[in-house]
């Protein structure tokens, strides 16, 4: 009690000390403390220097330490180095390097659990990412949800869909009728204009528009469209008289008549050259073939020339194969020889008759 440590500090002094045995041994520090007059230093380094310790060791070489100097130290050891002072500042500095790993145990324990908090709460937001969807590591967590995302999206396109044609088509009996009545319209119409087409196509075969009034002759040059300025019309009117026609008519044109004059010739020179050919006529078959490429390359430029010009797409030409050209000139020829077999067997067999 503290009464009891002031009472024996004001009236027996060191002398109670000094008859230790009298003196529970628990006791003794405490009293050595008191009656000494020591003030302990809370300074962490030299408690670590007294206990002949470094700073980070562990909790048993702390105590194996404090331990092996109270033996030395404490006063009822017999030891030649007993010393109540020394074994007072051995105690202080256990005290405080007990504190101190204590404190630095706290504190770790603290932050590993901290860290382990924030894994956790860490790991718990990255799964909260990507709508919660998938599973595995992030690479292919990020490729299901991209996944997800696109039949999310293909679904709400078909709820759409769904629903507009439901809103179109969720109307009255009246709406149903009218469009019942539409379709039926429509197909009448189309019914007529087919029927309409195959009279035309049926007269055209019977030849009974071989006979109309004004066959072969131009049409009409000048209509009077109140849609078309006086100045274009009187343009239009110099131009047609004169003899104009646009470029691309004129290039189309002469790529027909080259194109026509070629094969023409191609099948001309084959014809000479007879059949079965000599070694010679095969060479100057070769001849003829490099020379009419070269043609068909040149008037493969003027088609380009063409497409550039020609106003309507649909109008524009494509270009003339070499292969497929010689090709056709020989089946042309063939066909020629063969008829022209025929025909001499025909006659021969009429002079027999």
């Amino acid at each position: 009690p503290q009464w009891l440590c002031i009472m024996l500090s004001n009236n027996m002094g060191h002398h109670f000390v000094g008859r230790g045995a009298m003196i529970p041994r628990k006791l003794k520090p405490v009293l050595c403390r008191m009656f000494s007059g020591y003030k302990p230093k809370n300074d962490i380094k030299d408690s670590y220097k007294i206990l002949e310790l470094e700073e980070g060791c562990s909790l048993d070489d702390v105590r194996n330490s404090y331990h092996n100097l109270a033996k030395i130290y404490h006063p009822d050891s017999s030891s030649g180095m007993a010393d109540s002072k020394a074994f007072i500042r051995v105690e202080e500095a256990y005290r405080v390097v007990l504190s101190d790993l204590t404190a630095k145990q706290k504190s770790e324990a603290g932050e590993e659990e901290e860290d382990q908090f924030k894994s956790k709460s860490l790991q718990h937001r990255h799964y909260l990412s990507f709508e919660g969807v998938g599973i595995g590591t992030p690479s292919q967590r990020e490729k299901q949800y991209m996944q997800f995302r696109v039949d999310r999206a293909t679904e709400q396109v078909l709820e759409y869909r769904q629903q507009r044609l439901e809103s179109r088509y969720a109307g009255s009996d009246l709406s149903r009728a009218k469009d019942v009545r539409q379709s039926k319209k429509v197909k009448i119409t189309q019914a007529v204009e087919r029927l309409v087409e195959d009279l035309i196509q049926e007269s055209m075969a019977k030849g009974d528009f071989d006979n109309l009034s004004g066959k072969g002759k131009p049409l009409q040059k000048f209509s009077h469209s109140p849609h078309i300025d006086p100045m274009t019309h009187n343009l239009n009117r110099i131009l047609i008289d004169n003899g104009y026609q646009p470029e691309w008519i004129l290039l189309q044109k002469e790529i027909r008549e080259t194109i026509e004059r070629l094969r023409s010739s191609i099948v001309a020179a084959r014809r000479k050259l007879g059949e079965p050919m000599t070694l010679p006529e095969q060479k100057q078959w070769g001849r003829v073939c490099e020379q009419f490429a070269e043609d068909i390359r040149k008037l493969n430029k003027r088609v380009d020339n063409f497409n550039l010009v020609v106003p309507i797409l649909s109008r524009q030409m494509v270009h003339f194969s070499t292969d497929k050209e010689i090709l056709r000139a020989r089946k042309t020829y063939e066909a020629v020889a063969e008829k022209a077999s025929d025909s001499d067997m025909k006659e021969n067999e009429g002079e027999e008759g």
